[in-house]
């Protein structure tokens, strides 16, 4: 399973120095509660890979973008697993860090599926 540091890594084989001054990380975990604060058990996550893949290319075209790496662990996931891993680099954080959390926001919005446990529902 990749890490964060790997995704880094690679970004970093790959890059061209000229057009990389930060790369920016997300690490998203199964939370133990919902958005609501009920008590969460699990999350059951897959992907629809036409849409990430979609995303990730819309979102490396973006001004002062060098590269995005990404990685979604799909299957069931307990409280305090890693969910998804993001990695952007680029120029400078004014274009970095924009694009890092639109990057996340809309692979969680049109690219992940997901299914929450919370505890005593079924």
């Amino acid at each position: 399973m990749p890490t964060l540091s790997d995704l880094v890594d690679q970004i970093k084989r790959d890059m061209d120095p000229s057009r990389v001054g930060m790369i920016a990380c997300h690490n998203g975990v199964v939370r133990a509660t919902s958005r609501q604060g009920d008590p969460a058990e699990y999350l059951d996550i897959d992907v629809k890979q036409e849409a990430w893949d979609g995303i990730l290319n819309d979102m490396r075209s973006r001004p002062g973008i060098a590269a995005i790496e990404a990685h979604l662990f799909t299957g069931r996931r307990l409280v305090g697993q890693d969910v998804m891993l993001v990695a952007v680099a680029g120029d400078i954080r004014e274009n970095v860090f924009p694009v890092l959390e639109e990057t996340v926001n809309r692979l969680k919005r049109e690219a992940v599926l997901k299914q929450e446990k919370i505890t005593g529902k079924s």
